[in-house]
């Protein structure tokens, strides 16, 4: 039985910051006019994003320019 997109997304990330946090990054970067790692005829960035990932092509690099939060 194949999986819907939200079922993938939960196993893939569920528990993880670290690929929560690639998603999210890629996904920003896909609504500022990034364009797609893959060939797709989809338009959600966050299927986008998340194909990518499940394929290895992004992976997450700290922002030098991003300070750090403060608690």
């Amino acid at each position: 039985m194949d999986l819907t997109l939200p079922q993938r997304l939960q196993k893939s990330v569920s528990g993880s910051f670290h690929k929560t946090a690639l998603l999210q990054k890629r996904v920003r970067e896909l609504i500022r006019g990034a364009s797609p790692l893959i060939e797709t005829r989809e338009k959600h960035p966050i299927k986008i994003a998340f194909l990518e990932m499940e394929r290895g092509l992004i992976e997450l690099i700290p922002e030098d320019d991003t300070p750090p939060p403060t608690l």
